[in-house]
């Protein structure tokens, strides 16, 4: 079985761009041990603001402008509500309810 997408967004509010993409994965793995890869990202002009992922060989992190900090991963819901809280306090984005 290959990796199944799970989430696909992608908006923009003026200059700021926000893309989610979420997969579940055959199988888990000691560097994913939820079953999930993801790739979060918050960008204005083409410069990194916030961005979760947790590529091979990194495990769950996050960037915050240019430094990089590990994330403890609790739920996937813990996850996307973290992003999107940070995406709100750092660049006033509106998410609709």
């Amino acid at each position: 079985m290959k990796a199944r997408k799970l989430f696909h967004f992608k908006d923009r509010q003026g200059d700021v761009l926000i893309e989610m993409v979420i997969w579940e994965l055959p199988t888990q793995s000691e560097a994913r041990p939820h079953g999930l890869k993801y790739r979060m990202y918050c960008g204005r002009a083409g410069k990194c603001i916030v961005r979760y992922d947790n590529e091979t060989g990194k495990g769950d992190h996050r960037h915050h402008g240019l430094s990089e900090e590990p994330y403890h991963f609790e739920s996937l819901e813990k996850l996307v509500e973290d992003f999107r809280n940070d995406c709100s306090r750092l660049t006033d984005w509106r998410w609709e309810t």
